[in-house]
Parts: structure tokens; sequence; C-alpha cells
């Protein structure tokens, strides 16, 4: 998904503007920082994302120029469920459609593979993400008291149902 068409968050050609493309193990130095800024005391470690990757999630990067805007990964077993395991954007390039654009890569993918639901956890202080995630049909369904750790912050944890088309 690239292209200035992409600002919306749908997929287009190459060119300027926002490019998506495959997580790689080059990134990880590179989303660190991100980590860090975001997540603080929270964060990923170099070893988690090697871990994602070297097991074969699916994992996205969307960059401008060579800027590093954000990340997201996705595990998924097909016909199953879909776990969204982060969605990331760096502060100085949010609000401007590049998670909106890595949700939608990632759905686009559960429904690739036809799962039959797709499921994430949001800090139960996350707002702007929660709105993200029920403007794509995600509803909450339960929360995981002190899940994120060691800030003992609580998760909400959200559902999207998909709709499988025979074909």
């Amino acid at each position: 998904m690239s292209g200035e068409a992409n600002r919306g968050g749908e997929p287009g050609g190459g060119g300027r503007g926002l490019q998506l493309e495959r997580f790689r193990w080059w990134h990880i130095a590179e989303v660190l920082p991100i980590e860090a800024d975001l997540f603080g005391v929270e964060q990923w470690s170099a070893a988690m994302f090697w871990n994602e990757l070297a097991n074969g999630h699916h994992y996205l990067v969307v960059t401008e120029g060579e800027a590093l805007l954000g990340y997201a990964g996705l595990t998924a077993v097909a016909g199953e469920e879909a776990w969204v395991q982060n969605i990331a954007v760096r502060r100085s390039a949010q609000r401007r459609g590049v998670g909106r654009l890595l949700l939608r890569a990632l759905l686009a993918e559960a429904a690739r593979l036809r799962v039959r639901g797709t499921l994430l956890e949001v800090a139960a202080d996350n707002a702007p993400a929660q709105k993200l995630y029920a403007a794509h049909g995600f509803e909450a369904i339960g929360v995981r008291r002190g899940y994120y750790q060691p800030r003992n912050t609580d998760a909400l944890v959200m559902r999207r149902d998909e709709e499988l088309i025979d074909g």
C-alpha cells in the first residue's frame, strides 16, 4: 500500500507518500526508539521483534521517504482467529492515517486467511486507538486487569467478527 492515495489508508501504486512494506529484520533498530517513546517501560525488546519475525508472523512497516513512521503485526491461524499484536505510529506521524493504513492492511491479511474473528488488546486509557478500532468494527468484549506491566494498566479486549464470503 503505497502512493499518495494511501493517505486515506487504501492500497495504491508506487510513488511518493506513504509506503507499506513488509517488516524485515533491519527495521528492528528503527522501531526500538518508537517503542521506547510510545510505551516506555512496557516497550518490546529487539528479541521480541526477532521472535515475531522468526515465527513468520505478518508484520508491516509504513515509511515515507527514508523515515519509518509506524509498524504493526498480526498473528493468525488460517480459518481460526487472528490477533493484532501491535500497531504503533511515531508521534510526529500520528493523525495522518498511518495507523488506519496499518490496521486495514492487517485486516486484509486476516480476510485472506479467512479467519472467523480478529482480536486485540488496547490500553484502557488509550481512547484514540479504541476509536480507530471501533471505526473498523471492533467491539469491546472484556477487560484484562493489570495486563500491561509494570504499570499495571488494564487492557480492553476487542473483537471483530469477520463475514466470510464463499468463493
